[in-house]
């Protein structure tokens, strides 16, 4: 144990599905950076407030976490190429194309197979259009999203902000969230919520700040939430994507996620998220998992968000 130095990630709340994602897209960019050191992650279950802390070699100060992830980030950015492609209302043979040609080059290209595996299913349509990832939150039918996943995992710093690639990855991970950014976002952050309810003006004239540097690192962790069709309790085919869960009336959608207590990898966090019995608390026990995350997905008219996530049990 000794070989190897903690950072406790004092962004990445855990109750924030954008701060998760973030976690995964920490870890790939880290093991894209820096394979050799294995970085792990557990959840401070016994220094409150609760985080997520990386592991990583000895040597790896917080600055060379950073510096590693800013490598991963401008080598894993650029394959964000979807051509004339905004969004994910796609023709299903054009799908299919896009999906065969990453699988085709998933050796030498593992990460954009990754990637378009995480978007969509030519299996799953609407109106001869690909039905997009459930986590695909945009207005007005899912527009640009595309778009804006290549613009914000390219873009090192928040335009109207005058700091450095380090300074803006350093406060997404290691610093208590401000939002001070007027950058695209992918409304996985609760605080983007956009309920009349809750808002002093309407929700298209007062738009929430975003920590850009977290949903950069998002950008890449979505890559981590593979699509997969799977028949609704209707009997309908849907979309479903590793996190989450349809609910019995097929009109809301769930996203979860474990908190567990050993440190492991990336390769160890997507199986626990697609582990078939995590409601059963013998096997979260057995797997070292003390309580589950769980965020739903909300809409109002065009606009789709997510709440925290609550704690669903601790066994």
């Amino acid at each position: 144990m000794n070989r190897y130095t903690v950072h406790r990630l004092d962004g990445l709340e855990p109750d924030n599905l954008l701060a998760f994602i973030a976690l995964l897209g920490l870890l790939r960019v880290l093991e894209e950076a820096q394979p050799s050191w294995r970085p792990r992650v557990l959840w401070t279950i016994n220094e409150p407030p609760l985080r997520p802390a990386l592991w990583v070699p000895k040597t790896a100060s917080e600055d060379a976490v950073v510096e590693a992830a800013a490598d991963g980030l401008r080598t894993l950015a650029p394959r964000h190429d979807f051509g004339e492609l905004v969004d994910l209302k796609i023709h299903p043979a054009r799908a299919a194309e896009r999906l065969r040609e990453a699988a085709i080059n998933a050796e030498e290209d593992p990460y954009t197979a990754g990637l378009w595996a995480a978007l969509v299913s030519n299996a799953v349509t609407y109106k001869e259009k690909t039905r997009p990832t459930p986590l695909c939150l945009l207005g007005g039918g899912r527009q640009r999203f595309l778009k804006n996943l290549a613009w914000v995992a390219n873009q090192p710093t928040p335009p109207t902000r005058n700091i450095s690639e380090a300074e803006c990855l350093q406060e997404a991970l290691f610093r208590r969230w401000h939002r001070q950014d007027n950058t695209q976002s992918f409304r996985w952050d609760p605080n983007e919520d956009v309920r009349h309810a809750y808002r002093w003006r309407a929700p298209t004239d007062d738009k929430e700040p975003t920590q850009h540097g977290a949903n950069r690192l998002a950008a890449i962790g979505l890559s981590v939430l593979t699509v997969v069709p799977q028949l609704s309790h209707a009997g309908k085919t849907q979309l479903g994507v590793l996190c989450a869960v349809h609910a019995a009336n097929d009109r809301s959608i769930f996203f979860g996620w474990p908190i567990w207590r050993e440190p492991i990898g990336l390769a160890a966090i997507r199986a626990l998220l697609g582990h078939p019995h995590l409601d059963n608390p013998k096997t979260c026990t057995a797997l070292g998992i003390v309580e589950r995350r769980r965020t739903r997905r909300i809409s109002v008219n065009q606009y789709m968000n997510v709440t925290r996530a609550d704690a669903q049990f601790n066994p």
